[in-house]
């Protein structure tokens, strides 16, 4: 949602329950950091030095923004003109930039990092150039998508449709370039050349909207249950560990090949339950995750292109139209259906993913 809180369409306060409201009843909460991960002897340990034992442990740690990578960043979160709709913190800094915006470049970055929500970088970008349309100030604006990435998207129909969208809008795409300084005090972006390193750019801006580096939680890093790059290393289709049968995974922190995306999870969390039945059982796991996540990517204040896919990159949509068209019915799946479904779905374990959806609608239609 903050997606739409950084473009003034939502309210943050809207975004967030107290989790105390939203645990299961009949589960004890534990609050306390978890520091060590011991598989070996199957027992975590706390902050407070406490140590759990467990039978089954599943890992849902998500992931870590990584701000302080970006010389000049956080603190130049102080400075107005800056944002970022990743975090609580700056995430209506984004909005009260968008509004101050005046004259000059409007820049949206991409790190050089795995993220959460890839689509999330380029739909502020979208909102922001609608809104200054609205408001009579697009003639006034350079709108410059900067990204580490070397393509628009990583699904080539989504991508087609993008392109099309990027051209018409008179939007700026500047692949391979990485935000590696912000001089906030200056309105100064840095960027490198991810083609020729240790080339860089300054860009002047008068409003910029930072996507972080992002990484795996501290205690997942140099962890017996992670891979080399510090991500929970799982089996990419039953979600279990592939060194320790009793450790299973999901979300942000695994290393699935798959975009990390709230629908990613939902269409895993089905899965899961799945497997942890089948290995209490002292069965083997026989649902398979196929990789499905979906990005419903903003392209304005009443559209949205639903993209929805899976390991290999191949579109897996759940409805029988072209999915890669602006449509005003998923803008409002995405605004008002989604939020529901989260809170009175996914948290309490009765939204697996759109596949029986899929199903029954391919069904139908056959």
């Amino acid at each position: 949602m903050w997606t739409l809180v950084g473009a003034g369409a939502k309210q943050l306060a809207t975004s967030g329950r107290p989790t105390a409201s939203v645990i299961p009843s009949g589960v004890q909460w534990i609050k306390s950091r978890v520091t060590e991960l011991d598989p070996d002897k199957n027992c975590i340990r706390l902050a407070d030095e406490k140590k759990i034992s467990y039978k089954y442990l599943i890992i849902a740690l998500g992931l870590q923004l990584h701000y302080e990578k970006i010389k000049g960043l956080p603190e130049g979160f102080n400075y107005p003109k800056i944002g970022s709709n990743y975090s609580v913190h700056t995430v209506e800094k984004t909005w009260k930039a968008l509004q101050d915006f005046k004259e000059g470049n409007a820049i949206f970055t991409f790190p050089n990092t795995p993220v959460k929500c890839g689509g999330a970088p380029q739909k502020i970008m979208y909102l922001s150039e609608a809104y200054l349309s609205k408001t009579g100030k697009r003639s006034k604006a350079n709108i410059i998508f900067n990204t580490s990435l070397g393509s628009i998207f990583t699904v080539q129909k989504y991508a087609n449709r993008l392109l099309e969208i990027i051209k018409s809008r008179n939007i700026a795409v500047n692949y391979k370039h990485n935000l590696i300084e912000v001089r906030a005090d200056k309105q100064e972006a840095v960027f490198e050349n991810l083609d020729t390193p240790g080339v860089t750019e300054v860009y002047q801006y008068e409003m910029l909207h930072v996507t972080p580096p992002m990484g795996p939680p501290d205690v997942l890093m140099n962890s017996p249950v992670s891979d080399a790059a510090g991500w929970l290393d799982v089996d990419k289709e039953t979600l279990q560990h592939k060194k320790y049968p009793n450790v299973f995974g999901i979300g942000d922190c695994t290393n699935l090949p798959t975009s990390k995306t709230a629908a990613a999870i939902a269409a895993q969390s089905a899965v899961l339950d799945k497997t942890i039945s089948s290995v209490m059982k002292s069965q083997l796991p026989t649902k398979k995750y196929d990789g499905y996540t979906s990005c419903p990517i903003v392209t304005s204040y009443n559209r949205v292109i639903l993209a929805e896919f899976d390991y290999n990159s191949q579109p897996l949509e759940t409805f029988p139209i072209d999915q890669s068209k602006e449509r005003l019915l998923m803008y409002y799946m995405k605004a008002d259906l989604m939020p529901f479904l989260y809170w009175n779905g996914l948290l309490k374990g009765y939204w697996g993913g759109p596949a029986p959806i899929r199903k029954l609608l391919h069904l139908g239609l056959k």
